[in-house]
């Protein structure tokens, strides 16, 4: 259904949810909610607990994005696995996020379809976990790792099943930037796939950390694209990092090395001296439009769009 949609036309996914919540100014408080208010650790920061301590927040960010013309909206799970949650030693929560996060944007999905006559749908987001196969934590020890594969297996198969169990449409294995770990991720939606779920589109986006082009593991873009490519994704491509300008030659030349739908939802640039960010939603949208217009037929035929930015700013992106 959805490659169907995309042979037609460009589809657009909703922007960050972290900056969204930002706005909400919300405290420790609100974080914990009534159900953690007597936890151990601090967990101010953890967004993805609010799915479960603020709902309805979250069910509002994802409305907004959907009324503002996205068409895939991502779960609230980026940081969602055991793994990551070790660190507010909530990792026997996974699951739970997981499905309760995949329902609440099912939900806003289900209702902006039934309100708009446009059907609407949910990417259950895979984050790439605190954790890396390829580099070691530590300087002094390089041939450490603090992590197993079969560790992140396990951890990327609790997730999915709580995304999967909770209505998502597509699974999204984003902001890689390490491949082995993303590898981890399609080895668990694959035996998962085999075994007991439904197959669902899988969409792969990596991570270029700077103008390099080349993933913090070192890998360039077409390289990342052979090692994930034996998963048969639906869709390939980058998010996160660069904005549009910095971003557009190597989406372009990941797009020439496959023959998959091409995924790009840049950031808003690096940030200035300043801690600012130079790149508005005119300019962002300028640079798409700029982007999409230069494609080659071949390549727009096989092009889908993700623009991060805020609801309004999604309108702005779209308006060019």
């Amino acid at each position: 259904e959805i490659e169907s949609i995309l042979r037609e036309r460009i589809m657009v996914l909703d922007g960050g949810m972290g900056t969204m919540i930002q706005q909400y100014s919300l405290g420790e408080e609100e974080f914990r909610g009534q159900e953690f208010k007597d936890h151990l650790k601090p967990l101010k920061g953890n967004n993805d607990l609010l799915s479960i301590t603020q709902p309805d927040i979250i069910y509002k960010i994802h409305k907004e994005y959907l009324l503002s013309g996205a068409d895939i909206i991502e779960t609230n799970t980026f940081s969602s696995t055991k793994i990551a949650q070790a660190d507010y030693s909530l990792e026997h929560l996974a699951y739970r996020l997981n499905k309760t996060s995949a329902q609440i944007a099912r939900k806003a999905a289900d209702d902006v379809t039934a309100e708009t006559g446009s059907k609407r749908y949910v990417a259950g987001a895979m984050g790439p976990t605190n954790k890396t196969l390829s580099v070691s934590p530590s300087v002094e020890n390089p041939d450490y790792r603090n992590v197993t594969f079969d560790e992140l297996v396990d951890a990327y198969t609790e997730q999915a099943k709580g995304l999967l169990d909770g209505g998502a449409d597509i699974m999204l294995v984003e902001t890689i930037f390490d491949t082995a770990n993303a590898k981890a991720a399609l080895f668990a939606l694959q035996k998962l796939f085999e075994e007991k779920y439904e197959p669902r589109p899988l969409f792969v986006s990596g991570t270029i950390v700077d103008k390099s082009g080349r993933l913090l593991s070192g890998q360039t873009g077409e390289a990342f694209v052979i090692s994930i490519s034996h998963s048969q994704p639906l869709c390939i491509g980058l998010n996160c990092a660069l904005g549009a300008v910095e971003m557009r030659p190597f989406i372009e030349a990941i797009g020439k090395c496959t023959t998959t739908y091409i995924v790009c939802y840049p950031n808003a640039g690096l940030p200035n001296t300043f801690g600012g960010y130079d790149e508005t939603p005119q300019v962002t949208g300028k640079h798409i439009k700029a982007c999409i217009s230069s494609i080659e037929l071949k390549l727009w035929a096989e092009f889908l769009l993700f623009v991060g930015c805020g609801p309004c700013d999604l309108v702005v992106a779209q308006d060019r």
